[in-house]
């Protein structure tokens, strides 16, 4: 009897942070807790690597040098060149390497990504003529005026174009990280990373940035302990109004809270966190659409169907063979 060997396990998908002196360390550390090696708990399925285009110490914003020994030429090899942000003087050009490199790497079939400032990246090597992109709002208007062909987005957290994809500042970019975990590899393998992070309920790129605080009167006060208790309970109905009681404010309060902070309203905000965790069962599990549907809140398999259809466009049953279609041909 001749034993054959075990398959081999797919190749890493390759993501390769590409910085620039004074670099931001937030976006970068963002990127790294997606994307880096999350222990036995998680299937690695991802490789994270650091470049830039003068190795050696680069310099970031806290002050210290990070020592990068990789070049311009780990692009070269990249599934995902990702930009963590961006700082260069004013009136100063992208680089013209650095631009090659990564028009380049869009040709061979990469996928770009600039997380806050990273954007201007992607826009001087006219990825986003023509497009929808995201970048900090504070630098919203100086993107429009440097690259007139992009059409900036100031509000909206990031923009997902499959080959290339931007996002707003700080947080946001763990947002954008997380959704292209989600779009590679399902919703349930992007939401145990979000768990091994302690990280809040995964927002959509179409809610709002967070701007400036207003100056004078009180600071609205965080949703965050209500967006947790509501995702421990997707299998109970939850009114409005009980989310209120929750929260010690009136219906009305809570709603323009919403909206403020989440850019949705509070149905919505909770019906796309059922969605996401009915995504997550079907990957998952083989159980029937009537028990997911009572598992998420949803009632009934035929409401779960036309939820879910409205959203993704497909049927349940659908989403589950293409799912497993996909992990059993990576």
């Amino acid at each position: 009897m001749t034993l054959r060997p075990p398959p081999k396990s797919p190749a890493p998908h390759r993501v390769v942070a590409l910085l620039h002196p004074p670099q931001s360390t937030f976006p970068l550390a963002c990127a790294a807790e997606v994307f880096a090696d999350h222990g036995p708990a998680i299937p690695a399925r991802y490789a994270f690597e650091i470049c830039t285009r003068h190795p050696g110490p680069v310099r970031t914003q806290l002050g210290h040098d990070l020592m990068v020994t990789a070049g311009l030429e780990a692009v070269e090899h990249a599934d995902t060149v990702l930009i963590p942000g961006w700082q260069q003087a004013p009136g100063t050009e992208v680089p013209s390497p650095v631009v090659e490199v990564v028009r380049r790497a869009h040709r061979r079939g990469a996928r770009i990504v600039g997380i806050c400032s990273g954007a201007f990246v992607l826009a001087a090597a006219g990825l986003l003529d023509g497009r929808r992109a995201a970048t900090h709002w504070a630098r919203a208007a100086e993107l429009a005026s440097l690259f007139p062909r992009v059409r900036v987005d100031p509000a909206v957290l990031y923009v997902d174009h499959g080959d290339v994809a931007t996002s707003a500042g700080s947080a946001a970019g763990v947002d954008l990280c997380l959704h292209l975990v989600s779009a590679d590899h399902g919703a349930a393998y992007a939401m145990r990373i979000a768990r091994q992070m302690v990280m809040p309920p995964h927002r959509e790129g179409c809610q709002l940035q967070y701007t400036e605080l207003p100056t004078s009167g009180p600071v609205t006060d965080s949703l965050a302990p209500l967006l947790e208790w509501l995702s421990e309970r997707l299998d109970q109905p939850v009114t409005v109004a009980e989310m209120a009681l929750r929260s010690q404010v009136s219906a009305r309060t809570l709603t323009r809270r919403f909206t403020e902070q989440l850019g949705i309203s509070p149905g919505r905000w909770l019906l796309a966190r059922r969605i996401a965790a009915t995504r997550a069962l079907l990957e998952e599990t083989d159980l029937p659409v009537e028990t997911i549907a009572r598992r998420v809140g949803l009632s009934s398999a035929v409401n779960l169907r036309r939820r879910f259809h409205e959203a993704l466009r497909t049927t349940p049953a659908a989403y589950r063979r293409a799912f497993r279609a996909d992990i059993s041909n990576s």
